[in-house]
């Protein structure tokens, strides 16, 4: 009766938790260092200035002021930024909740980092088509270091990652949707012509209607786009697989003209893409427009005839800006000790410290105590992903698998686009945006082990003893990492411990 009852509530345990889990990761003591930590400089201040000023206000003085409830340094000058609004305004509304304090400034990351295990978790649960292997990914991202410290931090990463896998959830959905009315639509339109169940059918495929997930999916790839432009990375390679979804689905469906089918239907979304994205960008830069002291709003006005001409003023200063932008991260260049070479990422060879001090007030049972929050991606969960992508694109090659690929075009779509900047100031902790799909990959892998194609859905024995060494390794190092991803004070060799590469140092 008992299993019978957990059976049946199974996806509500599931997500009870997996969400405890992510919640306790990410909520716990976040209000400490009671500091800026790393970038947090800059987009706790600028939260703050949009909240109180309407927009981003240039800061002087000491950078670790504003942590100690100085705010006299905000000037009325525009401040010159270079990443657009979204991620700092949903920061902004921690603050507007629980004030400017570092439990206000961290509290939107945290709970849009817990939104983000969740939808990873009904992700896969969707995919592979299993309760437990969606607990099974739900628990790997909740207890996943890059993520962890990146939801505890007020940085724009994990509000991207939060946009990014939000979207592909929309896509999941639209495409388990719009694969139910086609399948429907075929087989009552060869009962109408008398066909057999089994047969061709001609044309290039009945209409599914009017697509609101993908619809909404691109508006989500436009917040995206509106915390880091990275964000279009994402949405190209997203919506490309959801085309591929669509010539799939088309031709299992047995429709003569599939592939014409489907890219017939990909013109629409394509034409939506083009219009909703920049719409939705734009629309976030309302609180720029609407503040005159914004940094740059007045440039067309104090330049006529530059630039754009054919432009309102409004958006030829937009324009303007956006190329002062551009500039900036395409020729940044200046030398940073945790700048780090993409084509590592994978490895978390160079690892970002955001914090390091001795606190010698602190009770940690040794003569020398230090608080340290490195963006340690968790080792396990990230050395196991290298060899699952490495065997994902043999499938993919090899048997055309469109599972492999669905579980692995996020996480290129992540990291590729950043192999051609190599020489450019990039940082390891960019990785968190493929920390989900690294999670839905290493998950798709650990299934194949325990339970292998050959068996048809059932469970090798070994494959099950394999797996479960594995998670329960990947859940003691979580532990044994957790002080160095939420910054608690330990004894200073017990941090050399971690230290388990020289380059972490």
């Amino acid at each position: 009766m008992m299993v019978e009852y957990l059976w049946r509530w199974r996806v509500a345990l599931m997500a009870t938790g997996v969400g405890l889990l992510a919640a306790l990761m990410r909520l716990g003591a976040l209000g400490y260092p009671n500091a800026l930590v790393f970038d947090e400089v800059f987009y706790a201040r600028g939260a703050y200035s949009l909240l109180t000023m309407g927009f981003e206000g240039d800061w002087g003085g000491d950078n670790q002021d504003f942590a100690q409830g100085d705010y006299s340094q905000l000037s009325t000058k525009g401040d010159y930024v270079v990443h657009p609004l979204t991620g700092k305004l949903l920061i902004g509304v921690g603050i507007q909740l629980f004030g400017p304090t570092p439990f206000g400034w961290r509290f939107m990351g945290a709970m849009l980092g817990i939104a983000t295990v969740l939808m990873v978790a009904f992700i896969a649960r969707h995919l592979l088509h299993s309760t437990l292997w969606g607990a099974v990914a739900g628990v790997l991202l909740a207890v996943e270091g890059e993520h962890i410290v990146l939801s505890r931090s007020a940085l724009l990463d994990g509000y991207l990652t939060f946009f990014v896998v939000a979207a592909f959830g929309l896509l999941v959905v639209d495409r388990a949707r719009t694969r139910r009315r086609l399948f429907a639509a075929a087989d009552a339109a060869r009962e109408r012509a008398g066909m057999a169940a089994d047969a061709v059918l001609p044309g290039w495929g009945p209409r599914t209607g009017v697509r609101w997930w993908r619809l909404a999916a691109i508006v989500t790839f436009g917040l995206a786009a509106s915390v880091k432009w990275s964000g279009l990375w994402f949405a190209a390679a997203l919506l490309v697989l959801s085309v591929v979804w669509d010539l799939a689905d088309r031709r299992a469906a047995r429709i003569e003209h599939w592939a014409l089918g489907a890219f017939a239907r990909a013109v629409p979304a394509f034409v939506a893409t083009v219009i909703l994205v920049p719409i939705t960008y734009l629309a976030t830069w309302i609180p720029w427009f609407r503040s005159e002291s914004s940094y740059g709003r007045r440039w067309a006005e104090e330049n006529p005839g530059e630039g754009l001409a054919w432009l309102p003023e409004g958006l030829r200063s937009l324009v303007h800006y956006h190329q002062q932008m551009y500039d900036f991260h395409r020729t940044l260049d200046s030398a940073h000790n945790y700048e780090s070479n993409p084509w590592t990422w994978m490895l978390q060879y160079r690892p970002t410290a955001f914090w390091f001090e001795d606190v010698p007030d602190a009770d940690c049972g040794a003569e020398r105590c230090v608080s340290a929050i490195h963006a340690i991606g968790h080792p396990f969960i990230w050395w196991a992903g290298c060899i699952a992508l490495v065997y994902a694109i043999w499938r993919m090659v090899r048997h055309r698998d469109l599972l492999s690929a669905t579980v692995s075009v996020g996480l290129l779509a992540g990291w590729l686009p950043w192999l051609p900047y190599a020489q450019r100031t990039i940082f390891t902790f960019y990785t968190v945006a493929m920390a989900p799909f690294l999670v839905l990959l290493v998950v798709w892998a650990l299934m194949r082990i325990a339970q292998p194609a050959r068996l048809e859905g059932g469970w090798s024995r070994t494959g099950v003893i394999i797996v479960t060494v594995y998670l329960s390794a990947v859940l003691v190092v979580a532990g044994f990492f957790t002080p160095l991803w939420w910054g608690t004070p330990i004894p200073f060799e017990y941090w050399q411990v971690h230290m388990w590469l020289p380059s972490w140092v």
